[in-house]
């Protein structure tokens, strides 16, 4: 009767023959959670990027061109590309800004604050100085083509106005162009 009073003893290579499943069950969920993730907006939306025509920072050029390849792809045809606009081309212009405050340091009565933009002489004239330039993000597509009725052209084409504009696959329409309509 005294042996089965007597408290076990802990045996760790029992305990994880028992519960090896689970410990192993943790293991790759930590191994997860420490795997770097692909970083995205605050939206979740990936950063758009700046396609070839969007730096002249026009809406009509970039859909031209996106036009003129989506054309050259297998099985889409007649092709009309829309864009829309979460904002436009931005330009950020250098500053210098000038704080003022009346009264004690460490609890100033009241303050200005005054910004001016940064200039430069040039021949004949004075150039601002342009410190970043933030190209077009986009908010959606739309393209009609001929092939737009076949899921291949569909996946095909969305995943190159992706690839172009930055958009994710939800924000991108593809349709099936309409029998007997002509194009402009």
């Amino acid at each position: 009767m005294d042996e089965e009073r007597k408290p076990k003893k802990w045996k760790p290579l029992e305990v994880l023959g028992r519960y090896r499943y689970v410990l192993l069950v943790a293991a790759l969920g930590a191994l997860l959670l420490a795997w770097p993730a692909k970083e995205t907006g605050g939206s979740g939306e990936a950063s758009p990027a700046a396609p070839a025509a969007a730096e002249t920072g026009n809406l009509a050029e970039t859909e031209r061109a996106l036009e003129e390849i989506l054309g050259k792809m297998e099985g889409v045809g007649r092709v009309e590309v829309m864009l829309t606009l979460q904002s436009g081309r931005e330009l950020v212009l250098a500053g210098d800004e000038t704080l003022r405050y009346s009264g004690n340091v460490s609890a100033p009565d009241s303050y200005d604050r005054s910004t001016t933009t940064v200039t430069v002489g040039a021949s004949g004239g004075e150039d601002v100085v342009v410190t970043q330039e933030r190209y077009p993000q986009y908010r959606g597509a739309l393209v009609v083509c001929d092939g737009g009725g076949s899921d291949a052209v569909r996946l095909a084409v969305t995943g190159a106005v992706s690839a172009l504009t930055g958009l994710g696959s939800d924000r991108i329409a593809v349709v099936r162009w309409q029998s007997g309509v002509q194009a402009e």
